[in-house]
């Protein structure tokens, strides 16, 4: 996976995807509903520290952020918990993923990678889209935000929550932001500069906390469990997990992008992943940070 990520986006010293971005600090603030969910720990006591990073999609580190590339945005939350058991949470600006497994999706990015501007058409990644109709409605149907804090963001993968008296059900997460929803028609995005989601990011975290919730969409009966490219119906009920507040930016923001390293498929007391791509994420992203180092 992360030989195919560089296939499409070239060989670089930093994140093989999701590369450019920005880190913020602050506090989780755990929602009482939480406990009737799952066990974990980070719900049971108080505040917690964090550190955050919203991030363009696409792996090339000076990508434009009004390019076509940028979508789907990232919104990544490390929580500090206290025993040291951090708990890792990964979500996109787009509700569900590209494709339905891993393989599929490298099938994909080595298509995109071998479609450069001389490639005759149609290029290996036009065929690729047009013999698979759900990747191509994915890419239509992509949006740009006015800012990191105005948009809402999804967990792909499922996974199983078991409370303390040890009953599961399957999950997927939701960030909604405090702030208003805006998103950029294709004519307002081209006019933006290349750094505009940064830009506006740091003004904004100038003069006021970014401040977002966060929600467990819970599994109906015929859902998807292990397939991210169906999204949930918007009609499943969602309960509240807590709330992050994201203050300031990392002291030394370039060495903490270097280490930062999310495990989202990590298991904790009570959460576990349902959907395998979250495993083989695990294993992919510690090999990037390697490489990164």
């Amino acid at each position: 996976m992360v030989n195919a990520l560089h296939t499409a986006f070239g060989e670089h010293h930093a994140r093989a995807v999701h590369t450019k971005g920005v880190m913020l600090e602050g506090t989780f603030e755990p929602a009482p509903e939480a406990r009737a969910l799952t066990k974990e720990p980070i719900f049971t006591g108080g505040t917690l520290p964090v550190v955050a990073r919203f991030s363009l999609f696409a792996g090339v580190p000076d990508l434009p952020d009004n390019a076509d590339g940028a979508s789907p945005a990232g919104f990544a939350v490390k929580i500090k918990a206290p025993d040291g058991d951090d708990f890792d949470i990964e979500c996109n600006q787009h509700n569900g993923f590209i494709t339905a497994t891993f393989d599929e999706f490298a099938v994909f990015l080595r298509a995109l990678g071998a479609s450069g501007p001389d490639v005759p058409h149609p290029t290996p990644v036009e065929k690729y889209v047009g013999a698979h109709p759900q990747v191509k409605a994915f890419l239509e149907s992509r949006t740009y935000p006015a800012s990191y804090a105005e948009a809402t963001y999804f967990g792909i993968n499922a996974l199983r929550f078991t409370n303390a008296r040890g009953e599961s059900l399957y999950v997927r997460y939701r960030m909604v932001p405090h702030a208003e929803e805006r998103y950029l028609t294709p004519a307002e995005r081209k006019a933006k500069s290349g750094t505009y989601l940064q830009d506006e990011l740091a003004q904004r975290i100038a003069n006021e906390p970014v401040v977002f919730d966060w929600y467990a969409q819970i599994a109906g009966k015929g859902d998807k469990i292990d397939d991210p490219s169906i999204a949930w119906p918007d009609s499943r009920k969602l309960v509240k997990l807590g709330t992050f507040t994201l203050s300031r930016p990392p002291v030394d923001p370039e060495t903490a992008q270097r280490l930062l390293l999310f495990q989202p498929g990590q298991p904790h007391p009570g959460v576990e992943a349902a959907d395998p791509m979250l495993v083989l994420r695990n294993t992919a992203y510690p090999i990037s940070l390697g490489q990164r180092q």
